[in-house]
């Protein structure tokens, strides 16, 4: 038996509800995605509502290049939203997505960025449950840009926010910083370095799941995407009006991203990352925390990079590995547009 023929490419027809939009959705989306709820064909998934309190997150994707080194709009879509679930300690059960295409878009493409979200969402334990595909024309979109939205479940007891931040409270990351900026930049301007520089893409509940479980008393979970460490680092001070001092030395950075930030004029702490985190814990619990964070897999580079301070001006400051101060601030403007 063959397969459907996807040497065309999206046209017009695709997003006006007849025949070739059916098709579409049949020989592409439901061929990857297919499971009892999405095979319904209903307008809206229908689920069991599970127990626990609900935890629901929206993002949407506009990622260029839309493949990568370690990944593609697909998992990357996947991964997102996942983890804004998991940064509030929610455990991931449904996601939906909704598809806009530009005419002329492969089909071959279309095929190879469904099968690649399938592949993360199978991984990751979750259904992709309801959907919608739009198509607009030649000129008007960039290939194709992806709507997530995701539902999960957290345990009662358990409240993560920037909020809770307290003086005192130790800083920690789940591994290097820059990952994803680096890579996508080096794809997107076909930058070559000695080794090839991976995104971290990767869905981070598993890790969480691990680290509330053996340290209950977490209080703040963030993953740093856009704007990277820094951007987050001021959000959650200037959202429970305190202050932070870090080690610079502390701060886990690989040395191909380190080169290529300081070749490329970039600050790793201003880079974007897919599959990393921040967590703030009382400092009594910070090396069970560590210990339990490296002993995951997307863990294993973790660090305590600093404390969280009474500061008044909510300032982020960072001893630097010449012995001084800086202050770490937001990123005036954008260092990498269209990072995820």
């Amino acid at each position: 038996m063959t397969g459907p023929d996807l040497s065309g490419s999206v046209d017009m027809t695709h997003g006006g509800g007849g025949r070739a939009m059916m098709e579409l959705i049949r020989d592409i989306f439901l061929r990857h995605l297919s499971n009892p709820i999405l095979d319904r064909g209903d307008d809206a998934g229908l689920v069991e509502a599970p127990a626990g309190r609900l935890v629901m997150s929206t993002d949407s994707h506009v990622i260029s290049p839309l493949f990568f080194p370690g990944g593609d709009i697909g998992s990357l879509c996947v991964h997102g939203t996942i983890n804004d679930l998991a940064m509030m300690g929610a455990q991931p059960h449904y996601l939906t997505a909704g598809f806009i295409l530009e005419e002329g878009f492969p089909l071959a493409d279309l095929d190879r960025i469904v099968a690649s979200m399938a592949r993360a969402a199978s991984a990751a334990g979750v259904q992709v449950i309801s959907g919608d595909t739009k198509v607009v024309e030649r000129g008007k979109g960039d290939g194709v840009f992806i709507t997530t939205a995701g539902l999960g479940v957290v345990k009662d007891g358990l409240n993560l926010s920037a909020a809770n931040a307290r003086p005192g409270q130790a800083i920690l990351v789940s591994g290097t910083m820059g990952d994803h900026g680096v890579a996508v930049l080096s794809k997107r301007e076909n930058l070559e370095f000695e080794t090839e520089i991976r995104s971290d893409s990767a869905a981070l509940h598993g890790l969480v799941a691990d680290m509330v479980a053996a340290t209950p008393r977490i209080a703040v979970m963030r993953d740093p995407t856009r704007g990277g460490l820094a951007a987050t680092l001021n959000e959650i001070a200037s959202a429970a009006a305190v202050g932070m001092a870090l080690d610079e030395a502390q701060i886990p950075v690989s040395p191909d991203v380190a080169a290529a930030c300081e070749l490329l004029g970039l600050d790793p702490l201003n880079t974007a990352n897919e599959g990393k985190l921040i967590a703030l814990c009382p400092a009594e619990d910070a090396g069970r925390l560590l210990d339990t964070m490296r002993a995951h897999p997307l863990g294993r580079a973790a660090a305590i990079i600093g404390e969280v301070t009474g500061e008044p001006s909510c300032l982020v400051q960072m001893k630097t590995a010449f012995g001084g101060t800086r202050i770490v601030d937001w990123i005036a403007g954008e260092q990498l547009p269209r990072i995820c």
